[in-house]
């Protein structure tokens, strides 16, 4: 089935015990990882992460998956610029207003700060980034980005987050590679939220 321009596997959907609907492919990728290393399951009989494809388009997924369609559990994670957007349709679907940051977390939605890459980076640490992006052989490429002019006046962490949505893919890459790195006992308070919810 088609949600708002997404394939959606509905037999996969309506088998999970919970759903999570998340902004995009990274976001997807990292909750995955970080379930994996937890010992949650994903899928059937689990979690199913449900990349929408953007924040806007919640309000289709609340309709496939709240009382008038799927029935189904289900919370989600965004980016705090994205909270009156979720709001709004959270109220729409008739899930109670939604006043503050707790109330969305009531109903199983949680912000992260900025996004799901300033999350991981400051949970990670700038070093521990820095590693990973060495692993992956692009230790030159990252150098060479610092040192651009429209760069040097930031930190690094503002650095690697921008380094992060330089390349196609590369965005999804080191958000599951983070995922799999952060010392679980730093996990970001939205991502652990949103796995432990119910």
């Amino acid at each position: 089935m088609d949600v708002a321009g997404v394939s959606v596997d509905l037999a996969s959907i309506g088998q999970s015990q919970r759903v999570v609907l998340v902004e995009g492919r990274s976001d997807k990728a990292a909750l995955e990882a970080l379930a994996r290393r937890r010992g949650t399951p994903t899928g059937p009989g689990g979690i199913c992460v449900l990349a929408m494809g953007g924040a806007t388009s919640i309000g289709h997924f609340l309709d496939l998956l709240g009382p008038r369609g799927l029935n189904v559990a289900f919370g989600g994670l965004y980016d705090s610029a994205q909270e009156d957007c979720v709001r709004r349709a959270l109220e729409r679907a008739g899930r109670g207003l939604a006043r503050t940051r707790a109330d969305l977390e009531a109903r199983g939605f949680y912000a992260c700060t900025a996004d799901l890459e300033d999350e991981l980076i400051r949970a990670a640490g700038a070093a521990a980034v820095e590693q990973v992006i060495a692993a992956q052989g692009e230790l030159r490429p990252w150098r060479t980005f610092q040192n651009q002019p429209a760069q040097r006046d930031r930190n690094v962490c503002q650095q690697l987050h921008r380094f992060m949505g330089t390349r196609s893919g590369r965005k999804s890459q080191y958000a599951r590679l983070l995922a799999e790195a952060v010392d679980l006992a730093r996990v970001p308070r939205p991502l652990d939220r949103v796995l432990a919810s119910r």
